[in-house]
C-alpha cells in the first residue's frame, strides 16, 4: 500500500449513476495518507432530492473513508455546492471524520 502525505479527493457525486465508486475504492484499498482531504461534491445532494440512488459501492465508500480515518488518518470534510446539506456540520466530527469550512 503506498502512503502519501496528503491524499485530495474531490467531485465524487455518490447518489448519482455517474459516480464511479468502484475506482475511488480501489485507489482507497491501494493508497493511504496521513489526511485525507474530502473536498467537495462527496455526496450529491441535488441529485439524491431529484431522485433516490444509493447502490451498496457508494455504502462501501463511506465505510472505507471512516475505517480510514478509525486507523489514523486524519479525514477532514470540506463540503462543496452539491453537498451543501453539509455546511450545518460545520465543525462537528461524524465517526472520526471533521467537517470544516475550509
Amino acid at each position: 500500500m503506498k502512503r502519501y502525505r496528503a491524499i485530495w479527493i474531490s467531485d465524487v457525486h455518490l447518489g448519482t449513476t455517474e459516480c464511479k465508486a468502484e475506482y475511488l475504492l480501489d485507489f482507497l484499498k491501494n493508497n493511504t495518507a496521513e489526511t485525507i482531504y474530502l473536498v467537495g461534491d462527496i455526496i450529491d445532494g441535488w441529485a439524491l432530492k431529484k431522485r433516490w440512488y444509493w447502490p451498496q459501492k457508494h455504502n462501501d465508500v463511506i465505510q472505507k473513508l471512516l475505517r480510514k480515518a478509525r486507523k489514523g488518518s486524519k479525514v477532514i470534510y470540506i463540503p462543496g455546492n452539491h453537498d451543501e446539506l453539509g455546511r450545518q456540520f460545520i465543525n462537528m466530527t461524524f465517526g472520526d471524520i471533521e467537517i470544516k469550512n475550509d
